[in-house]
């Protein structure tokens, strides 16, 4: 350790453009994939913040919620048998304020359950992000196809579907707006793919989030994005350590001259590493942090521990990868044709 020190003290520009660009690329990633968290959250945290379980649509409705009509006998079988199962249905909408600006929502009604709010006919409660447009309690808001007014009760957080705040509403007032009478989907918490029930087709939570328009193909880009990041990152890892070790080919010959073991060799080009590595991922993440608390609101970014955490564990890996890879060549080096060839 002390003699990777030293060398790092030697060549202090070789070392810290290392780990610049370690420290760039990893911030550059974090701040990506807070960005793709932030959109998944923004365009399913209805979906997303619910419990593990299973969704059943029509088998007919060609995996599209917004096509699935559960027949009213089915439907209530499977409250009667299920415990904790409710019937809901999402429909995109939009709702006037009191200037008669209309304002884009996504309606949500269920069947009584703990897992969404209760509300009563007449009343409406929304995302808090309706709150920041201006919205207040107690304010009227109407519907062209309602014929009554929707009084506001409150305000939930996180309940975004589809890019739009959440309206939740009565099964009356839902009825009356659609003109429908069926709920489009059954969810059951803590089910399996294993419960089959006639005519109906089942899907796990991250199964039903792809069948929302635009979020597989916005998640599997901006994921892609991340991970031809991290990839980028190894093979930099790869070649920087790779020329370093090239240039110190003759000092390797002489230490192995001297009596130093491969393996000695190996631990200090790994202790160099970690160092480089540790010192980067600690300046992005903090970086990203800070930016987490001034990102403006309007902007979709969470960028969470858990991700943070195994994101830099990702870029330890592959460091250690890289490092090591290129390091093979230490154990090919000959001390005498080293250092016949003069090289320091």
């Amino acid at each position: 350790m002390n003699l990777a020190w030293k060398e790092m003290k030697k060549n202090k520009v070789r070392f810290l453009i290392l780990g610049s660009i370690v420290f760039l690329v990893s911030l550059l990633t974090f701040i990506i994939s807070g960005l793709a968290n932030g959109l998944s959250q923004d365009n399913a945290s209805l979906i997303k913040n619910l419990p593990n379980g299973q969704f059943y649509m029509n088998a007919d409705a060609n995996e599209t919620y917004n096509l699935s009509r559960i027949d009213s006998s089915i439907q209530e079988k499977l409250l009667n048998d299920q415990k904790d199962a409710v019937a809901l249905s999402i429909q995109m909408g939009f709702l006037n304020d009191k200037n008669g600006k209309q304002q884009s929502v996504a309606f949500v009604t269920s069947t009584n359950s703990k897992l969404f709010n209760d509300v009563k006919a007449g009343e409406i409660i929304l995302d808090r992000s309706m709150e920041d447009i201006g919205i207040k309690v107690g304010d009227i808001l109407t519907n062209n196809q309602f014929s009554g007014e929707f009084i506001v009760k409150g305000f939930v957080d996180q309940k975004k579907f589809s890019h739009a705040p959440v309206a939740f509403i009565s099964l009356e007032d839902y009825k009356e707006i659609y003109r429908v009478d069926e709920m489009q989907f059954v969810f059951i918490p803590g089910g399996d793919s294993s419960q089959e029930f006639t005519g109906l087709q089942s899907f796990s939570k991250q199964d039903f989030l792809n069948t929302i328009p635009s979020y597989n193909a916005e998640q599997m880009s901006l994921n892609m994005i991340v991970w031809f990041l991290v990839v980028i990152s190894g093979m930099l890892f790869a070649i920087f350590f790779y020329m370093m070790n090239v240039q110190k080919i003759g000092l390797y010959g002489i230490l192995k001259a001297i009596g130093l073991k491969t393996s000695r060799l190996f631990k200090m080009m790994w202790t160099q590493m970690i160092f480089i590595t540790v010192t980067s991922l600690a300046l992005a993440i903090a970086l990203s942090q800070v930016f987490t608390m001034i990102a403006p609101e309007e902007m979709p970014f969470n960028l969470t521990i858990e991700t943070t955490a195994q994101l830099s564990l990702v870029f330890l890996l592959i460091g250690f990868i890289g490092a090591t890879l290129s390091g093979i060549q230490i154990k090919k080096v000959e001390p005498l044709k080293a250092i016949q060839q003069g090289e320091i």
